[in-house]
C-alpha cells in the first residue's frame, strides 16, 4: 500500500490499529531530519546517530499517548531534542554542542571561485558565532532558520511559549549582531 499521500497523524493511527510495519514509513519521513538537527546539538556522529534511534524507540513505545489532533513533526522533534539534551549532559565534557559542517555552501558554478571562496568564509564566520551562542538560544535559532520550523512548532518542541520563542529568537540575533560587530572592529 502506498502510505505517502496519508498524513502523519494517520499513519500513527494506522500503527496504533491495524499494522504496526506502517511505522517505518513515520521513521523514513523524519530519521534525516532528525539527524539533522540532532547533529546541530551533538558533534559526535554516533552518538547523533544513537540519539535518533532512542528517539524513534521512545516515539514507538509511547505512541498511543500521542494526540493525533496535534502535528507528529513537534512531538518527534520534542522526543529528539529530550534525548540530545539528556546526551549533552551525560557527556558534557565529551560531547561539544558544535559541529565543524554546519553549512555545506556549493557555488551554482564552478566560474566564480572568488564568490565560492567568499561564501566558505561566510559559512565559517556563521558556524563561529553560532557555536558561541548559549544553547538556549542556539535551539530555537537552529529550529526556525535551518529546520524552517515555524514559532508554534519551535514553541511545541522546547515547551515554551510562542513568546518566549520569539523572544530567544531576537535575543539571539542581538547576541549574533554583537559578536559580528565586535570582530569588525577587532
Amino acid at each position: 500500500m502506498d502510505y505517502s499521500k496519508k498524513t502523519d497523524e494517520e499513519l500513527v493511527e494506522l500503527v496504533r490499529t491495524k499494522n504496526s510495519e506502517v511505522y517505518s514509513e513515520l521513521v523514513e519521513r523524519y530519521q534525516n531530519k532528525l539527524f539533522r538537527y540532532v547533529r546541530y546539538l551533538i558533534k559526535d556522529r554516533h552518538k547523533a546517530e544513537d540519539v535518533v534511534q532512542d528517539s524513534f524507540i521512545k516515539a514507538y513505545v509511547n505512541l498511543r499517548g500521542f494526540n493525533t489532533k496535534k502535528k507528529f513533526s513537534s512531538w518527534i522533534y520534542r522526543i529528539a531534542h529530550n534525548e540530545a539534551i539528556n546526551t549533552v549532559k551525560k557527556y558534557k565534557k565529551e560531547v561539544y554542542l558544535t559541529e565543524k559542517g554546519w553549512f555545506k555552501v556549493q557555488p551554482k558554478s564552478n566560474q566564480d571561485l572568488e564568490k565560492e571562496l567568499s561564501s566558505k568564509e561566510t559559512a565559517k564566520l556563521v558556524r563561529e558565532y553560532l557555536n558561541k551562542l548559549p544553547l538556549k538560544y542556539k535551539e530555537p535559532l537552529t529550529l526556525y532558520y535551518l529546520e524552517e520550523k515555524s514559532y508554534k512548532e519551535i514553541s511545541d518542541i522546547l515547551r515554551l511559549s510562542i513568546g518566549g520563542v520569539s523572544i530567544r529568537i531576537n535575543r539571539a540575533k542581538t547576541m549574533l549582531k554583537t559578536m559580528t560587530q565586535a570582530s569588525l572592529i577587532v
